[in-house]
């Protein structure tokens, strides 16, 4: 697919989906510029439940409901997410992963510290909605609630949209993580996301309004990553990425 930079600017969502089944050409003036190319999936870190776990009655790459992801969920100490009719197994993070996160969350509740808003940490689900009929189940690496009291259903579940979310990649969520879980923020009335590359010390922050990126921003190390919507949120990327 050819398209002009203007048109990926305008429509840079619609794109990054659009990369995830072809490669999206962008020209400017008639020549060539960039690429958008999907990520390889790394079946290492991460795995389609719904395509290999057969202990739990999912064969050959067949959707799973709502309710049968409930049903496996419901008595297991492992930790699994539910995107687009897919059940997607979480291994244990590796140690990069999670000293990146941990200083991440130290950033974050001493900023918000006082402030109305709260930092909040995985494994935490969070329910999502496109449309009342189609439910996803994440667990943010990191995400920032500002309407946590008054969203708690009667058993202590958080059922809002958190403001902020923050995901660290891996080797094997790279592809969800910029791929399906920005267009499900996006779509679903997450305000900012950002996606913290520890293999390039990188992060890139996405600003949502109206199910569309308004704005976006790339940083690496040493600059000082910042948020557009919490004016004065900023993180050193030389302390996260040590």
């Amino acid at each position: 697919m050819i398209v002009s930079s203007t048109e990926v600017q305008n429509n840079f969502g619609k794109y990054l989906m659009l990369a995830a089944k072809e490669d999206v050409i962008i020209t400017r003036n008639g020549m060539v510029i960039a690429k958008l190319t999907a990520v390889e999936d790394d079946a290492a870190g991460e795995e389609k439940v719904s395509e290999n776990l057969t202990k739990y009655g999912w064969y050959g790459g067949r959707k799973a409901t709502y309710e049968e992801f409930l049903e496996l969920t419901r008595h297991s100490e492992d930790r699994y997410e539910y995107i687009d009719g897919e059940i997607y197994y979480l291994a244990s993070p590796k140690t990069v992963h999670q000293v990146v996160l941990t200083e991440l969350l130290v950033i974050f509740h001493n900023w918000f510290q006082g402030k109305e808003c709260r930092p909040l940490v995985a494994p935490y689900d969070i329910t999502l909605r496109r449309h009342e009929k189609d439910i996803n189940v994440v667990q943010p690496d990191l995400m920032v609630i500002c309407d946590l009291e008054e969203k708690l259903d009667d058993d202590d579940y958080y059922r809002g949209v958190p403001t902020l979310v923050v995901e660290v990649l891996s080797e094997g969520t790279r592809s969800k993580d910029m791929v399906k879980k920005l267009d499900l923020y996006m779509s679903c009335g997450v305000t900012e996301y950002w996606i913290v590359n520890p293999f390039n010390e990188e992060v890139i922050v996405y600003l949502f309004q109206e199910k569309d990126i308004v704005n976006s921003a790339t940083y690496r190390k040493p600059d000082c990553a910042e948020s557009f919507h919490f004016k004065g949120l900023s993180v050193e990327l030389a302390r996260i990425f040590i």
